[in-house]
Parts: structure tokens; C-alpha cells; sequence
């Protein structure tokens, strides 16, 4: 009997441990698949085809059990913690368009805490894109087929074995000439350095740089940054460094639910005057010697917005929220086309949802750029004050200070903003007090504490007096279910369906509160019977 337990999320991408009798397995891993699950010598019907008709699999589909096998058009009886084997998967590694569509029945028609086996897929080139669309477990058939076909397996691709001569790699088994051995060290070297990457947040960054090499694999991160099973299972936000260093970064999701809830949730803090600003390399942007010199000139007589690549507009209140706090881009001084084109929907949008009197434009080069034709297309008229192309000049900060002679002062309230967008609410922050030095700083109502700032990820964490403020994710356990520690899935009798992975949570029960964070979406901890749901930082007993 096996039983899996994820461990550590990054996207759709998991760690986590599978024992099958007596062993335990590390996912994702490659393992001897016929000595772990000896009962696939004799099962017929493993393979039926994914494309199979709906009357074959009526017909021919044999679900079997351990590992449980799955079709996209039959009831899979997979249960949490089963190894779910997906047949025929190979046939659709070069075609990212059915790849990316059969990933939706596949985690729809499937608990979301079971182990996912490809059979005779992995390569050390593939590896990595495999595990970042959710599959946990591999054989070794694939490199063996490639060591019988004198293929030298590499992760940027299949070479000639005549490769293992030119010193590329110094494993094992190319130090003794053995070309299977090498092979599957490969898989299992490629394997590990995936492991570390999910445990660090940036699968996604490794994704980028092992595509470039196969176009199969860059129009399957195409089809995936449109996909929803890639945007339910986004965190809400990660403490990774963000490297925006590929043109598919542009189309990350992460940029786009970022963005959604800058025009959707956000509301700022004021409507008379907005002033656009240049993005700056240090992050908070707040902290860089330039901002700063825009901050002494502004004065609190705007509303601040940041217009960067690659994502679009950043409200002040918000520069240390993920990703507008994490990401790296290369500067060249130019943007291209298509990246321009993406940028004017981010900034129009949020020009024609936050209606200002007036938007000052301070801004030079692309950003210029993309700012006047965003404000064309949203029906704004701008106000240029940078006219040297540089914006912290002193011509240009004396042009700013000017358009701003009759504006009044106003606090900007990065609490109210910040609540908006991480909570969807409106609070009304007036009389409290914010202390420490920024970004580590705790927020009072009197002298009662309600919020603390993550600076890792830019979220206020509330108190269980600060909960009071916000009516939403709420996570209620069952009735008769005694939290001992962290909340596990199988306790939670309801939830927000807002809550993703990473969110500030209120954990409710008979006789129990608790504030924490949660380890899995909320379509995860329902239909999940294995695992932390939410890890808790305080609790209460009544």
C-alpha cells in the first residue's frame, strides 16, 4: 500500500514523501518502478491511449490499483494519498497544446494529494518541466530506451554517445564509459537541482532557462501562463527573488494576479493628483537614493504610482508587496514592442478604473512611452514635467515641484492600501499608529498591536485582535477536531474560497481561534484528507 504526503508547494510543482510498504521515497524521484509496484507486470490495459474515445474507455479502462491508473474520460477511483499513473502520458510530451489540456482532468478528476507517476517520460531534458506541471514519481525506461539508441542524455538535450569522450560530464559513469549509468545519473542529478528549486520558490525561474533549448517545451509555458489549473495553484505570494530575465516573465501569472488586484482591490488613498514615477533597482523603491529625491519633492501632494516592466503600475502603498518588492529585470534602456503592448493594458487599466483630476507623468524613455499611450487609451490628458529625459535632474525635479505649488499634503496610508489588496476590504485606519523602522514595523489601534509587516513578502500579518478589522479568510474546523500544533486538512470543515497558499488566515472552531498562514489553497484543504492546511502562529482557547 503506498501513501504520499506533499510537503513543500511551488506552483503546481511539489516535495514530498511516499512510502510504499516499508520504503520511503523523496518526490519528486525516479525509481525502479517494477520492483516498487510489481503488480504492473501482469495488468492488462495499462496503457490505454489518452485520446481514446470516450466508448474505449467505458470499455477498456481498468483503473487497477497501486498505482490507481487514470484517463482523462473515466471515473478515476484514486484516492488521497494513492499513486495516480498516468498511461500514454509521452505521447503528448511534443505537443504542448494537448500537454496543457490534459492537465485539467487530469488534477480535476483526481484528489489533490495524490502522487502523479509518468511512465516512460523522463529525460534529463524534460525532467524539470514535467515536475513543474505536477508529476511527482519516474522509471528509468526513458534514458534506457536512449542508451540502447546511443544517446548521450544531457539536460539540453540527447546527444550522440561519442559526447561522452568530450569531458562534459565527470559522473561516474562517464569516467568508466558506461553509458546507461550516466543516463540515469543524469535524470537523478537533474532531479535533485529541481528539488532545491522548489524549495526555494523559483521553479518557474529554472523553467525559463531549461526551455530555451526546446521549442516544445517554450509553447507548453506558453499554453500554461493561459492555463487555469496553472493560476488556481499560484500562492498568493512567495519571499523568493522574482528574475524577470526571458520574454515569457512578461506573461508570468503571478504579474497578472498582481495587477488584478491593483485595479480590482486597490483604492488609493487619494484622487486628486497622481504622479507617475521611473521604477528604481532597489526594492523597496522607497529606499533608493532616487526615489527619495522624488519623495523630498512630492511631499505627500500626490499619489505615487510606479510605472516598471515587467509589471505594469505599482501603487507606493504597495512596493513591498511580491512581486513589486523581489524582481530583478535586465536594464537596457529600451523596451520592444511586445512589451510595450503588455505594459498599456496594465497601466490603461488602472487609469480607467483609479480616476484622478489630474496624472503628472515623470517619466522618460519606454516608460514614457507606455504611459502616453496607456492614457490615450484610458481618455487621460498628462502632464509632462520630465522634458531632459531625466527624471531626477534638477530641471525635472523643479518642473515637478512646480506642477505640485497649489496641491495639498496628504498622508499616504500604505495600511489602508495594503488591507485592500491582500483582503479585498476597506478599513478605516484612522488613529492608528504605525512603529518601528520600515519595512520591520508593527501597527497599534491605541496601544493595542493589530498587524505586523511581513517584510519577506510585503503581507500584514494580523493579531487576533487585528482580526476584528477584516471579515474575511476565515478557516473553520470540525466540530469534535482538536488542533494539536499546526491545522491539518483533514479538521477543516470550511473555508474562504478566496484563500491561496501563502495568505494570512482566521482559524475558527468550537472553543479554538488561531491565526496563521496557509499551506494550500482553499480547493486544497477541502478536498484534501492528508497534510498542514494552515501553520499556525497563534492560537486561543475560549
Amino acid at each position: 500500500m503506498s501513501v504520499f504526503d506533499a510537503r513543500v508547494r511551488d506552483g503546481l510543482a511539489r516535495t514530498g514523501m511516499l512510502r510504499v510498504g516499508d520504503e520511503e521515497i523523496k518526490t519528486p524521484a525516479a525509481v525502479d518502478i517494477l520492483r516498487l509496484f510489481p503488480s504492473l507486470l501482469d495488468r492488462p490495459f495499462t496503457n490505454l491511449p489518452l485520446s481514446a474515445p470516450k466508448s474505449d474507455a467505458d470499455k477498456y479502462y481498468v483503473a487497477g490499483k497501486d498505482p490507481v491508473s487514470f484517463h482523462p474520460l473515466a471515473d478515476c477511483p484514486a484516492e488521497s494519498g494513492d499513486v495516480v499513473m498516468v498511461p500514454g502520458w509521452r505521447s503528448v510530451l511534443g505537443d504542448a497544446r494537448r500537454y496543457a489540456e490534459y492537465l485539467s482532468p487530469l488534477f480535476a478528476g483526481t484528489p489533490p494529494d495524490v502522487a502523479r507517476y509518468a511512465p516512460a517520460c523522463a529525460l534529463p531534458s524534460n525532467a524539470a518541466m514535467l515536475i513543474a506541471t505536477g508529476f511527482d514519481l519516474f522509471d528509468y525506461t526513458a534514458v534506457d530506451l536512449a542508451s540502447v539508441q546511443k544517446k548521450f542524455c544531457m539536460t539540453e538535450g540527447e546527444f550522440d554517445a561519442s559526447y561522452m569522450d568530450k569531458g562534459v560530464c565527470g559522473c561516474e559513469g562517464c569516467r568508466t564509459g558506461n553509458l546507461a549509468l550516466h543516463n540515469r545519473l543524469a535524470l537523478d542529478r537533474e532531479i535533485a537541482v529541481v528539488k532545491t528549486w522548489i524549495e526555494s520558490g523559483q521553479i518557474r525561474d529554472l523553467i525559463e532557462q531549461r526551455c530555451r533549448l526546446h521549442a516544445e517545451q517554450v509553447g507548453l509555458l506558453r499554453h500554461l501562463d493561459r492555463s487555469p489549473v496553472t493560476s488556481a495553484a499560484l500562492p498568493a505570494v512567495r519571499s523568493s527573488r522574482f528574475m524577470a530575465n526571458s520574454a515569457e516573465s512578461m506573461t508570468r501569472p503571478e504579474i497578472a494576479f498582481f495587477e488584478d488586484r491593483v485595479v480590482n482591490r486597490f483604492v488609493p488613498s487619494r484622487n486628486d493628483v497622481c504622479v507617475l514615477l521611473p521604477c528604481a533597482a532597489r526594492k523597496p523603491y522607497s529606499l533608493s537614493k532616487t526615489h527619495q529625491k522624488f519623495q523630498r519633492v512630492i511631499e505627500g501632494r500626490a499619489h505615487e504610482v510606479i510605472v516598471t516592466s515587467p509589471l505594469g503600475v505599482v501603487p507606493r502603498e504597495l512596493e513591498l508587496l511580491y512581486p513589486a518588492g523581489h524582481y530583478d529585470v535586465p536594464v537596457t534602456g529600451y523596451w520592444d514592442r511586445e512589451e510595450s503592448a503588455i505594459l498599456v493594458e496594465y497601466v490603461a487599466a488602472y487609469l480607467a478604473k483609479h480616476r484622478y483630476e489630474r496624472v503628472i507623468c515623470h517619466l522618460e524613455g519606454g516608460a514614457k512611452a507606455v504611459a502616453t499611450a496607456a492614457a490615450e487609451k484610458a481618455g487621460v490628458v498628462l502632464e509632462h514635467t520630465c522634458n531632459d529625459d531625466r527624471p531626477s535632474s534638477p530641471d525635472s525635479l523643479r518642473a515637478l515641484n512646480n506642477a505640485l505649488h497649489d496641491c495639498r499634503k496628504r498622508r499616504s496610508d500604505s495600511i489602508r492600501g495594503t488591507l485592500a489588496w491582500q483582503f479585498g476590504e476597506l478599513v478605516d485606519t484612522k488613529g492608528w499608529i504605525t512603529k518601528g523602522r520600515y519595512p520591520e514595523q508593527k501597527i497599534f489601534d491605541k496601544k493595542q498591536q493589530i498587524f505586523s509587516i511581513d517584510s519577506s513578502t510585503g503581507l500584514l500579518r494580523p493579531t487576533m485582535e487585528g482580526w476584528q478589522f477584516i471579515s474575511g479568510y476565515r478557516v473553520t474546523i470540525s466540530d469534535g477536531f482538536v488542533p494539536q500544533g499546526d491545522i491539518l486538512a483533514p479538521g477543516i470543515f470550511d473555508c474562504d474560497p478566496n484563500i491561496r497558499e501563502g495568505d494570512e488566515v482566521y482559524v475558527t472552531g468550537s472553543g479554538y481561534l488561531a491565526t496563521g498562514k496557509a499551506a494550500m489553497s482553499a480547493d486544497e484543504m477541502l478536498r484534501s484528507s492528508r497534510g498542514v492546511a494552515v501553520r499556525v502562529r497563534k492560537t486561543k482557547k475560549m
